[in-house]
C-alpha cells in the first residue's frame, strides 16, 4: 500500500507548520510556470536568429530542459495544490494508489531529467570546445533532440521501476504528495540508490566537464593572438551552463545525499519500524522545497545571461568571431572556408 508511511495524526496536528503551508506549493508552482513559459518564448525567438550549429544544438538541450521543468511543475502542481485547498482523503479518492503512483513517477521522472540533461549539455560543450573541428563532435538539431529523447526514456524507465515491482511510491508528509520510500526494505533501498546515485554522478560529471571547458576558454581568452577575437558565443553558453550547474548542485545535492544517508543507515532487516520518523519526514519536505527552486531558477539563467541582456549592462561587448580563435595557426584558406560555411 502507498499509505501509512507517515503518521497522519501527527501531520494533521502540525498542519499549521510553516513548512507544510499550502502557500509554498501555490507560490512556487505559479512562479515556476510563469518563468518557464517566459523562457520558452525567449528561446523560440532566439532560435529563429541562429546560424551557428553549436549554438543551435545547445538551445535544443536548453529547450528540452525548460520544457521538462514546465511540464513537471504543471503535472505536480495540478495534484498538490488542489489537495491543500480541498483536503481530500487519499485513501478514499485513490484506494488503488494509482494517483499516488502517477505523482511519484512524475516526481522521479521530472527530477532525474534536469540532472541528466545538465550533464549532457556539459559533455556536449566540453567536446565542442576542446575538439571543435571533429565531425564526431558536431551535433545537429535532429541528433540533439534524439539525445533529449534518450534522457527522457531513461528517466521514464527509472520512474516505472516501482510499477514493475522494485521499490514503492508512498504518501509523504503532510499528505499532499507521493515519492520514493525511505524505509529499510530491500526493494526501497535499491530504488532509492538507483534514483540518488545517478543524480549525484550527473552533478559531478557536469562539474568536471564545465571546469575543463572554462579553463580552456580562459586560456584562449587571454591568448595574445585572440584578445581581439573573443569567443563570445562559447563564453555565453558556458556562463549559462555553469549557472545551471551551480543551481542544480545547491538545490539537488542536499536531497540526494540525504536519501543515500538515510537508506544506508537503515540496513534492511526484519522487525524494523515501517513508519518514517517525523523529523525525517519534515527534512524530506524541506529538501523537496529546495528542489522546486531548481525548476524556478533554471529558466532565469538563460533569460538573464544572454548577450542581448549583457550588452545592455556592458556595451563594450560586441559579436566577434567564434571557434576559430582557438586555432589562429590554421591556413588562411581553411579559415576562410570554415568561416564561410
Amino acid at each position: 500500500t502507498c499509505f501509512g508511511v507517515f503518521n497522519a495524526s501527527d501531520s494533521q496536528g502540525s498542519s499549521h507548520n510553516s513548512i507544510a503551508s499550502p502557500w509554498f506549493s501555490t507560490a512556487f508552482g505559479l512562479i515556476g510556470l510563469c518563468s518557464n513559459l517566459f523562457a520558452l518564448c525567449v528561446l523560440r525567438s532566439s532560435s529563429r536568429k541562429l546560424s551557428s550549429q553549436a549554438r543551435s544544438s545547445f538551445l535544443v538541450f536548453l529547450c528540452g530542459l525548460v520544457v521538462t521543468d514546465f511540464i513537471g511543475l504543471l503535472v505536480t502542481a495540478s495534484v498538490i495544490i488542489p489537495y491543500h485547498f480541498i483536503k481530500f482523503a487519499w485513501a478514499k479518492v485513490d484506494p488503488g494508489c494509482h494517483l499516488c503512483n502517477f505523482l511519484g513517477f512524475s516526481m522521479v521522472f521530472f527530477g532525474q531529467c534536469p540532472l541528466l540533461l545538465g550533464a549532457t549539455m556539459a559533455g556536449e560543450r566540453f567536446f565542442g570546445i576542446n575538439h571543435p573541428f571533429s565531425r564526431s563532435t558536431s551535433v545537429s538539431k535532429r541528433r540533439a533532440w534524439s539525445i533529449v529523447g534518450l534522457v527522457w526514456g531513461f528517466s521514464c524507465l527509472l520512474g516505472l521501476l516501482p510499477v514493475l515491482g522494485l521499490g514503492r511510491y508512498t504518501l509523504q508528509y503532510p499528505g499532499s504528495w507521493c515519492f520514493l520510500t525511505l524505509l529499510p526494505n530491500t526493494g526501497d533501498v535499491i530504488f532509492c540508490l538507483l534514483f540518488a546515485l545517478p543524480g549525484i554522478f550527473s552533478v559531478l560529471l557536469s562539474f568536471i566537464f564545465n571546469t575543463v571547458s572554462v579553463v580552456t576558454l580562459c586560456r584562449v581568452y587571454h591568448d595574445r593572438e585572440s584578445v581581439q577575437r573573443r569567443r563570445d558565443s562559447e563564453v555565453e553558453m558556458m556562463v549559462q551552463l555553469v549557472g545551471i550547474m551551480i543551481i542544480a548542485t545547491i538545490c539537488w545535492m542536499p536531497l540526494l545525499i540525504f536519501i543515500v544517508q538515510i537508506v544506508l543507515q537503515q540496513l534492511p532487516a526484519s522487525g524494523q519500524p515501517q513508519v518514517l520518523p517525523m523529523e525525517t519526514q519534515k527534512m524530506l519536505l524541506i529538501y523537496i522545497r529546495m528542489v522546486t527552486w531548481n525548476q524556478i531558477l533554471d529558466p532565469w539563467v538563460y533569460i538573464l545571461f544572454r548577450r542581448a541582456v549583457l550588452q545592455r549592462i556592458y556595451p563594450s561587448l560586441r559579436p566577434r568571431p567564434s571557434i576559430l580563435s582557438l586555432y589562429p595557426a590554421f591556413k588562411p584558406s581553411l579559415r576562410h572556408k570554415l568561416t564561410t560555411d
